[in-house]
C-alpha cells in the first residue's frame, strides 16, 4: 500500500525526538503540500521543541504541536488557520502522522499519530460502508486505525520506524483531560531526505 510503503529516494522525512525514543516518519508532501510546509517550517524553526503531547488517548491517539501545552494553543506558519488536504492514496491507518483541529479548514499547529491497534467489531460494518479500496479496508481490519477520521484530518505522514514508542507513549497514564501525568516531551523534530 502506498502510504505505507518504503520512501522513495529523496522523500522529506521528520525524525520526532523524545524523552521516550524517536519516530521516523515519512511526509507526502505532493499529496499534502501545505500540512507538510507547515510542519517541516515549524520543527526547522524550532517551534516543536520542548513541546509536550499535551492528549493522549490508548487505543486511539497521541497529540502534541501545541507550544502552550493545554490543546488551545498553536498557530500555522502563515499565521491563519490553513484548509485541510485529503488524498484517497492516505487514510487515517494506525500510525498516520495527521493534522488535529476544531472542524473544516482549521488547521494550525498541532499534530498527532493514530495509535489504534484494532478496529472494535461493532464498527466493522462501517468500514465496508466507506468509500475505500479493498487494499485499504483489508489494512484497517487487520491493522488498525480510525477510518472516521478520513476526510475530517489531513493525514501527511506515515511512520516507519518508532511505532513501538508510539505504543510506549500511548499506554502513559493521563489525567481526566487526557494528559500524561509525567511530560512526553518533544526535544526537537529533525528534517531530513531520505537517500
Amino acid at each position: 500500500m502506498y502510504q505505507t510503503d518504503k520512501p522513495n529516494q529523496n522523500q522529506l522525512m521528520a525524525k520526532i525526538i523524545t524523552n521516550m525514543g524517536n519516530i521516523t516518519v515519512k511526509l507526502f508532501e505532493k499529496e499534502a503540500p501545505k500540512s507538510v510546509e507547515n510542519f517541516v517550517t515549524h520543527a526547522r524553526d524550532g517551534y516543536y521543541d520542548n513541546t509536550i503531547f499535551h492528549r493522549v488517548i490508548n487505543e486511539f491517539m497521541i497529540q502534541g504541536g501545541d507550544p502552550l501545552g493545554s490543546g488551545y494553543g498553536g498557530e500555522s506558519i502563515w499565521n491563519d488557520p490553513f484548509e485541510d488536504e485529503f488524498s484517497n492514496e492516505l487514510k487515517n491507518i494506525r500510525g498516520a502522522l495527521s493534522m488535529a483541529n476544531s472542524g473544516p479548514n482549521t488547521n494550525g499547529s498541532q499534530f498527532f499519530i493514530v495509535q489504534n491497534t484494532a478496529i472494535r467489531a461493532d464498527y466493522l460494518k462501517y468500514l465496508d460502508e466507506c468509500d475505500l479500496t479493498e487494499e485499504q479496508k483489508s489494512y484497517y481490519k487487520n491493522n488498525g486505525g480510525c477510518f472516521w477520521l478520513d476526510g475530517k484530518h489531513s493525514v501527511f505522514g506515515q511512520v516507519m520506524e518508532g511505532m513501538d514508542i508510539v505504543d510506549k507513549i500511548a499506554s502513559v497514564k493521563t489525567d481526566f483531560h487526557d494528559k500524561p501525568l509525567k511530560d512526553i516531551v518533544v526535544e526537537t523534530i529533525e528534517i531530513s531526505r531520505y537517500n
